[in-house]
């Protein structure tokens, strides 16, 4: 799988009011939320809903801010409690996009004050501003003191494009929240929409009809990994076609993403269908991130383009994989109803060894990792809040500093007791999305987005 197999180079590396748009606006159904706990759990709940939607967005907040790094604001790309250094000055871009969103959360939930947020939004801002770009895109990791790229891999030390995205799709956020704001807030506004302007993302077809991951002024397109679905990079072809300056015509998305409508599957696990090809992960579906990635501010509801109807896409992604924790053929300890949800995240491998591992149910060695289910909950309400409130009657061992660690096993008695940014992010911002469709609205309000929309056929 795509991100599994970057990530285990990662990890061989380093062991008040918001500006939303006059066209769209996503409003939630606010559905009656379901009974604390699983049906099957004798156990009381400690904790209502409202309160576990409130802890999990507060306390998973304090990773892009309390530990945020120190010198640019960025989202770190890890953060261990037991050795705070561990990835200090290492900046992910990804994880940095998924952090402007989470401040804005911050903002709306009261737990920073919008001066707060204007003044640390400035200083990240900045630091990107001056920070290494390849044609416009930035690197995956960059130095959080001097804004020089941190090379990923041995050929990775230029552009990464879908890192890129991750990160446009929240600049574009904070463009509209804050666009009808004071002078201060309308210059952040704009310094906002200039940044992710700038990215030349026709630069990275290679003038083919498809997109790719990564360049580099050293070793240019070596790595040569097209963009195509499905997985989790559908954002790095909205937000190429939204740009009006680099963007790229029908037939890139058409040939690349859709491979021509061959992204297209009639398999079906548990009475869902599956609707796409997942890559390498055709029979049950990929780990649940992608599910999450491409959609914090692009909202899947009624999303729908030639091939597919992508909210469809993500409720059957999401169904499929607790539907198998809940039949858990490998009879791995406590998988079920209220505790389920594989995806990428930190692993315990079979003899041991702490690891990175892009969980799946074709690909499942019994870790559970909370931000599966947790930002699952759009398309699965009741479902993820019954995880969670599993996660927190289990909080002695699994709620820590920012948030629920990122992994535990309860086959093997083990929990990672440290966080990824691309896996508390995606949390927090998913809650705020099924409690008032925030970040949805702001993105899908853009003009810009909304004529990339159109010009994919969306």
């Amino acid at each position: 799988m795509i991100k599994k197999a970057l990530y285990l180079v990662l990890f061989a590396a380093l062991i008040s009011s918001c500006g939303e748009g006059d066209d769209y606006t996503y409003v939630p159904t606010a559905p009656e939320l379901p009974g604390n706990g699983s049906d099957d759990d004798d156990e009381e709940p400690t904790i209502t809903d409202e309160e576990l939607l409130d802890l999990t967005q507060e306390t998973t907040f304090k990773y892009f801010w309390d530990f945020a790094d120190t010198s640019s604001g960025g989202a770190r790309e890890r953060y261990h409690p037991n050795d705070p250094g561990n990835s200090e000055g290492v900046v992910t871009t990804g994880g940095t996009g998924f952090g402007l969103m989470a401040i804005l959360v911050g903002i709306e939930r009261g737990f920073i004050s919008r001066t707060e947020g204007v003044e640390r939004l400035t200083t990240l801002l900045d630091f990107l501003e001056n920070a290494d770009r390849f044609h416009g895109a930035w690197s995956h990791w960059i130095n959080g003191s001097t804004g020089a790229v941190i090379p990923f891999s041995d050929l990775d030390d230029g552009g990464d494009l879908v890192e890129t995205a991750f990160l446009a799709q929240g600049l574009i956020c904070i463009k509209e929240y804050f666009k009808n704001g004071s002078d201060e807030e309308q210059n952040l506004s704009q310094q906002a929409d200039d940044l992710w302007k700038g990215v030349e993302w026709g630069w990275y077809t290679q003038n083919q009809n498809v997109l790719y991951w990564h360049w580099s002024p050293n070793h240019g397109f070596d790595i040569n990994f097209q963009l195509k679905g499905y997985n989790e990079v559908l954002i790095s072809y909205v937000m190429a076609a939204a740009s009006p300056d680099f963007g790229i015509e029908k037939e890139v998305y058409t040939n690349g993403w859709a491979s021509g409508g061959g992204i297209q599957s009639g398999n079906t696990q548990y009475g869902y269908p599956l609707l796409v090809k997942h890559n390498g992960s055709e029979q049950f579906g990929g780990p649940l991130f992608w599910a999450h990635y491409s959609y914090l501010g692009l909202d899947p509801h009624n999303l729908s383009d030639d091939y597919v109807n992508y909210w469809d896409v993500n409720v059957n992604h999401t169904m499929i994989n607790y539907e198998y924790c809940v039949a858990n053929p490998d009879s791995f300890q406590d998988y079920g109803k209220d505790c389920w949800g594989l995806t990428a995240s930190y692993s315990r491998n079979n003899d041991g060894t702490i690891g990175y591992n892009a969980h799946s149910p074709s690909n499942d060695i019994g870790v559970i990792s909370p931000t599966a289910a947790i930002s699952s909950i759009p398309y699965s309400p009741k479902e993820s809040l019954d995880a969670m409130h599993f996660f927190y009657r289990n909080r002695d061992d699994l709620l820590g500093p920012a948030g629920f660690y990122d992994a535990f096993s309860p086959e093997y008695d083990w929990v990672a007791e440290g966080y990824l940014a691309i896996d508390q992010g995606p949390q927090i911002i998913m809650i705020e999305n099924y409690r008032t469709g925030l970040l949805w609205n702001l993105f899908m309000g853009n003009e810009d987005v909304q004529a990339g929309l159109t010009k994919l056929g969306f």
